[in-house]
């Protein structure tokens, strides 16, 4: 049959290098191109939709857009590329650098035009279409184009280290060899390895613990405090090749020196009689995240047993995307989410006005609901071998069966990209932090709620809302301020008390129980303070209690200390109250009491700044930091957290304009400079409005970088300025922090996020979560039940607890 459009065919393009081109899975479900349908792509704005005569997606977007054409691509693994029974498995991956395969090797591709004007219902396949040189050059081009999902990927992991200006203009003092025993140990201790040479002067000293992978006292880092010579290289990783890790303290990253061999010729180092005899810092990351796992056997040395099912799909892991697995995981065994993303899952995809799935939050996290929660992906691994033992000759965890031990995992691409768009650390493939990915996920649904102007209220992000009253109290005149501020996390401290070493050196802790860490989070704190009634610094106290109580809590284990200012992770076990069940009670706040005075507001300041928490700029000042900078810390990451505003700090030390006076938001449009179009035309491709994006560059300077801050630290700020400078924020406050304070207050576990590794930046994380049929392991896209001594254990080490109110 032919078509009657061919000639329409003509005003097709090849998509453009900016454009992402969905043909290897459907943007609105997890149905991809190894379906026997395959995936339309449409030939118009490159969506990417599923065939299934249930879901119909590639159909919905025909009849919602009006694009008439769209390529077919099926996807089938070549022969060749299935391993038989008698090959060896692949060898573990020992390497940083992944060597790219081409897919033309490893799969075969079945195209095939199809017109939808013809056939409104399936689409009407023409074969001979790509006969015409133009057809072939745009499939050519789809076929050819970078896709979706690896323009999300990262193709090559081996780090790109670059000279830096340092190591292209070392200047060196000239004096002469440097005998073997200058060479033996640190110059300033008995250490004999992780040692690095400073390249000016030939001062030899022991590399900090955390980047040498064995002891060291950080000689050579104070050897630069001391002189301010830049760069050192790493003895023992030098090479005849004239390779070596060299480490640039300005930069404070790794750098390549060019003239490595010509610098280290001036202490008489002759890098062709080298031999390497340490591992390079490279090497020590992959030896460490290869012992990164969390054990898949029980108690009794068997295979924890795979699940399948609704509510039980795992997540493939994208690469470092483990942090992101384990909170979506979670997220989606609360009524809350699942009530709100999976029933509604095909009504909102009818209904939805935005062209391009891929840039809905709401569809993909109705994709995502859809493939966690269906059970439609959560099936075996299929296999191309037909021996029987097989899965036991590839895979020692594997049943007593022909059927792979694990699923494939749904692959959340599409989610990831567009949940990290324009974030610094989110949009990249590196490891990343669990709880603050959590607080971002929750900040960018609450976002894409106020643009749709749907009632927060009804959002699911609610259940975790709550007030934390803040109770600061004068020593001397013994007035009071209270206020509330709004939070979706507890993080409590967990004191570390050494109680010795294990076998291979490792420092042990005491076990800490939960209430401890709540009494400390909730008990009074002393520090100075300006009080506005004294007129002079004083000691005030500081105490925190609820406010309101959430539906879900989160609790956040604050186990990590600051090690040359690196966080270190320490291992310090907590223990819950019996049953995993909490009762907060006796931590409710009861605001202003009968007796006591307030406090007056300061309103000297400045003229359109906002009132800043008091107890954090207490907290910042007495650290040393300058005032400016305290209060452009509390202004950045949303006026409530000193410890949030301190990270800040540390982050910005360096910018130009730290130090500058802060200028006050105009009211009436005036003062700060007004954003270019272009600045505000860049937020707002992030996906927020162009009245937030204004505010937001007024409020930090035209600094666009600061304002994405800005924005994800003020996500009910709509950006609009009401009339006689009350701004937006007024709204803000009549709506309140959420929560309830009915008592009693009880909550009972119903998940927690674990973490191994030597910062909650690096590592693997897990989650583990209860269900009707007991607690099951989430370990990427592995799935299975959970033994309870393995529960045990990790409990005591979470890094995140989530409570449901009983």
């Amino acid at each position: 049959m032919s078509c009657s459009h061919i000639g329409d065919i003509s005003r097709l393009q090849s998509p453009k290098l900016s454009q992402s081109v969905h043909r290897e899975e459907c943007t609105q479900c997890f149905d991809n191109q190894d379906s026997p349908l395959g995936i339309d792509v449409c030939l118009t704005c490159f969506n990417g939709g599923c065939l299934d005569k249930d879901r119909h997606h590639a159909r919905s977007h025909i009849a919602k857009t009006g694009h008439s054409f769209t390529l077919n691509v099926k996807r089938k693994l070549r022969p060749s590329a299935n391993r038989t029974d008698e090959e060896e498995p692949p060898a573990k991956m020992k390497k940083l650098a992944i060597t790219e395969e081409r897919e033309e090797d490893k799969y075969e591709y079945k195209t095939v035009l199809k017109c939808w004007k013809c056939d409104p219902e399936n689409g009407l396949e023409i074969p001979e279409a790509s006969d015409d040189p133009h057809v072939k050059s745009v499939i050519d081009g789809v076929m050819t184009s970078m896709s979706s999902a690896r323009q999300s990927e990262v193709k090559a992991w081996e780090e790109e280290i670059t000279p830096c200006e340092h190591t292209l203009m070392l200047e060196q003092h000239a004096i002469g060899p440097i005998a073997a025993s200058g060479l033996a140990h640190c110059s300033k201790c008995d250490l004999k390895e992780n040692l690095w040479l400073c390249l000016t002067c030939g001062s030899l000293g022991c590399g900090r613990q955390q980047f040498g992978g064995l002891g060291g006292n950080g000689h050579g880092l104070q050897h630069y405090e001391e002189t301010r010579h830049p760069v050192s290289v790493k003895l023992g990783t030098i090479t005849p090749e004239g390779n070596a890790d060299v480490y640039c303290y300005v930069c404070n990253d790794s750098k390549i020196d060019p003239e490595l061999a010509r610098h280290l010729a001036t202490f008489g180092i002759n890098v062709q009689t080298q031999t390497k005899t340490e591992k390079s810092m490279t090497e020590l990351q992959i030896e460490q995240n290869l012992k990164f796992d969390f054990s898949l056997t029980g108690e009794d040395g068997k295979a924890l047993e795979p699940v399948f099912g609704p509510g039980l799909t795992g997540l493939a892991n994208l690469g470092n995307s483990c942090y992101m697995a384990s909170v979506v995981q979670t997220l989606f065994s609360l009524p809350a989410f699942r009530q709100r993303y999976y029933p509604t899952a095909a009504a909102h995809w009818a209904t939805c006005q935005e062209t391009l799935p891929a840039n809905c939050v709401d569809c993909q996290m109705h994709k995502l609901a859809d493939g966690l929660l269906s059970g439609r992906y959560s099936h075996p691994r299929p296999h191309q071998s037909n021996s029987p033992s097989a899965p036991k000759e590839t895979n020692p965890l594997a049943h007593d069966t022909p059927t792979p031990v694990f699923q494939e995992g749904v692959r959340p691409i599409g989610f990831k990209a567009l949940i990290g768009k324009g974030h610094e650390e989110f949009a990249t493939m590196r490891q990343q932090d669990a709880e603050e990915f959590f607080t971002h996920l929750v900040t960018v649904l609450r976002r894409n709620a106020k643009k749709a102007g749907v009632d927060e209220r009804n959002e699911p992000t609610e259940i975790f809302a709550f007030g934390m009253e803040q109770r600061l109290e004068c020593g001397e005149c013994k007035r009071v301020r209270y206020r509330v501020d709004s939070m979706d996390t507890l993080s409590v401290p967990v004191p570390a008390r050494e109680k010795g070493r294990d076998a291979e050196g490792k420092t042990l802790y005491e076990e800490v129980q939960l209430k401890e860490c709540l009494d400390t989070v909730t008990g009074t704190e002393a520090l100075e303070y300006l009080c506005p009634a004294c007129q002079k610094k004083v000691i005030a106290t500081k105490r925190s209690r609820f406010a309101t109580f959430p539906q879900v809590l989160v609790v956040h284990a604050k186990k990590f200390q600051l090690v040359n200012w690196v966080p270190a992770k320490l291992d310090i076990p907590v223990i819950l109250p019996e049953s995993d069940a909490l009762q907060l009670d006796e931590y409710i706040g009861r605001g202003l009491r009968p007796g006591e005075t307030e406090l007056p507001n300061d309103e000297a300041a400045a003229p359109g700044l906002p009132q800043f928490n008091e107890a954090a700029m207490a907290q910042l000042e007495a650290m040393g930091f300058p005032t400016v900078r305290c209060q452009k810390a509390l202004l950045a990451t949303g006026n409530n957290d000193a410890e949030a505003a301190m990270e800040w700090l540390f982050a910005h030390m360096e910018d130009p304009d730290i130090d500058a006076p802060i200028q006050p938001a105009a009211s009436g449009g005036g003062g700060a400079p007004e954003p270019s179009a272009e600045q505000v035309s860049m937020l707002a491709d992030m996906g927020f409005t162009p009245a937030q994006a204004r505010k937001a560059l007024r409020e930090t300077g035209g600094n666009a970088e600061r304002a994405v801050e800005w924005l994800f630290s003020h996500p009910d700020d709509t950006g609009e300025d009401a009339p006689g400078g009350a701004a937006a924020g007024g709204s803000q406050q009549q709506k309140g922090p959420g929560g309830s304070t009915e008592l009693p207050a009880r909550y009972r576990l119903k998940a927690f996020i674990s973490h191994k590794g030597p910062s909650v930046h690096s590592g693997h994380y897990v989650a583990h979560i209860r269900t009707d049929e007991g607690w099951v392991l989430f370990n990427d896209e592995k799935v299975v039940k959970a033994d309870a001594e393995s529960v045990r254990e990790l409990k005591k080490l979470a890094y995140l607890y989530v409570f449901e109110r009983a």
